[in-house]
């Protein structure tokens, strides 16, 4: 929550420039990323009012900004497509049938929300820090590539105005913030564009063709509950995509608070961020607009503009929403070929071309994993991305790491001392078992643990085997170095065990 009367005359007036640059910025996107799902516009607009506004109250992170996303975007296209293909069926066309499709979305938001807020309840934001490096290289830059591509099907049937449009919005995108940052250069190319195309008759695709903002002027979002929300059919139907949104939302938020963290030299709280994306995709479901997350790039632009605070975020969807309510008109006229070139920018400056460079620097599997990671999340899906990416990055670490190394010695003539390095975790047990001649040992057995660590318990079950096979022969053992944690578990095998003091304090995973 914010005060005003904390905020010092400096900080409001930054927080209120800085919200005001960032709501002519999310224009554009949120009306780009509604076209890519194939809906109104105005959903996607809502959509950066309703989340952008409860995330500022209840965010883990003042400044961050969401609203609409690609991420999420590219998620619905395939919802909207099956839900598509089921009303069809049932006889629905036209309007009706749109209508339908977007009873779908509204409950993947609630479901998505519902989900999000779970996590943070768990307390699950933390594992973000699983996460490895090319696996967020991967998917960020399968993200652009995917925002890229979504971009083609605005081309169709369209002359050489639309490429024209399209370029010199690149452009004006890439040279204005060389000369002036006073003013964002996307809005800069909307209103040049959208003023040369009006004033010269040049016939091009306009926001207008696509859907007639002009009918929700003054307009803001209602009350609404789903009609899908009561079918069961619809529910099974959308709970897939809902986890895929949640996961893909809270993977993109939790990244974004983690690029502010390193920015701002304070840390936010990622818990606290995904219960607010829960219940503002939640409210998004019940007011009539698509689920999204937070947004890299205006977070990004509203930190570099001064927005500090959480006021910042709250007047930037605020004059969102003032300026959709007020000028659908004029944003009716607006071509779109200057969106298609925004995206085409928000594409390239998404994608971490650095990585080209680290590619060459990382070990095989790394490069592996981030390369997989692209190629997945192109093709198939982003949350299923990055956790395989998670995955293999797991296995190749345990991989590394399944090897235990033993260095053995008498201690006179009836005793033997095992001197153990190296973690013992389910993939290094057998590689432990290999390491001792039960047979062969003296009758005194003493195994040392103190370079060693047990990691899970797998490697507590292991010395419990193990332990017993010596007692079978009736010879003594005696563990040294091993954590209280491991005695616990150890005492309930009837062997002949003997542990020694000075014992480390780590604990064990278990699974039990």
């Amino acid at each position: 929550m914010f005060t005003i009367k904390n905020y010092t005359k400096d900080a409001l007036k930054n927080d209120i420039l800085s919200g005001l640059v960032v709501a002519v910025a999310l224009v554009p996107e949120a009306i780009a990323f509604s076209f890519i799902v194939g809906i109104n516009p105005i959903i996607g607009l809502y959509t950066a009012f309703i989340l952008g506004l409860v995330t500022a109250i209840l965010g883990g992170k003042p400044g961050m900004i969401s609203g609409a996303t690609g991420s999420v975007a590219v998620v619905l296209v395939g919802l909207a497509l099956e839900a598509s293909a089921v009303l069809k069926e049932s006889g629905l066309s036209g309007d009706a049938l749109a209508i339908g499709v977007l009873q779908y979305i509204f409950l993947t938001a609630i479901l998505a929300g519902a989900i999000q807020i779970l996590f943070g309840v768990f307390r699950f934001g933390k594992f973000i820090r699983l996460v490895p490096l090319p696996a967020i290289y991967g998917f960020v830059n399968g993200l652009a590539i995917v925002i890229a591509l979504a971009q083609l099907k605005f081309f169709h049937n369209q002359g050489w105005s639309m490429y024209i449009i399209v370029a010199i919005t690149m452009l004006i995108m890439v040279y204005l913030p060389r000369y002036t940052k006073a003013v964002p250069a996307g809005l800069v190319a909307i209103v040049v564009l959208t003023i040369l195309v009006y004033t010269t008759g040049i016939h091009t695709l306009l926001i207008g063709n696509l859907a007639n903002l002009s009918e929700f002027k003054g307009q803001l979002p209602s009350f609404h509950i789903p009609n899908t929300i009561f079918s069961w059919e619809a529910i099974k139907m959308v709970a897939p995509y809902a986890l895929i949104v949640a996961l893909v939302g809270l993977i993109e938020s939790l990244l974004t608070l983690a690029v502010l963290d390193e920015m701002s030299g304070s840390r936010g709280s990622g818990n606290k961020e995904c219960i607010a994306q829960g219940v503002g995709n939640v409210t998004c479901g019940f007011f009539g607009a698509m689920p999204g997350c937070a947004m890299i790039g205006q977070s990004i632009i509203n930190f570099t503009s001064g927005g500090l605070g959480r006021l910042s975020s709250a007047v930037a969807s605020i004059g969102l929403m003032v300026l959709v309510a007020s000028l659908t008109d004029l944003l009716n006229t607006i071509p779109v070929g200057v969106l298609v070139g925004i995206m085409f920018m928000v594409s390239i400056g998404t994608f971490e071309w650095s990585s080209f460079g680290h590619l060459k620097k990382m070990p095989i599997e790394d490069a592996f994993i981030m390369v997989a990671v692209t190629v997945i999340t192109i093709f198939f899906d982003l949350a299923v991305a990055v956790i395989i990416g998670v995955i293999i990055s797991a296995l190749v670490f345990a991989w590394k790491h399944a090897k235990i190394y033993t260095h053995s010695k008498m201690l006179g003539k009836n005793a033997k001392l095992y001197e153990l390095s190296g973690p013992l975790f389910f993939g290094s047990v057998q590689s432990f078992y290999d390491s001792f001649d039960i047979e062969n040992d003296p009758n005194v057995v003493v195994i040392d643990f103190k370079n060693a660590r047990v990691l899970d318990s797998s490697g507590v079950e292991a010395i419990e085997k193990l332990t017993q096979k010596y007692a079978n022969l009736g010879k003594k053992l005696t563990l040294r170095h091993l954590s209280d944690d491991c005695k616990v578990v150890l005492n309930r095998a009837k062997a002949n065990i003997t542990h020694e003091e000075n014992d480390p304090e780590y604990k064990v995973a278990r699974d039990y």
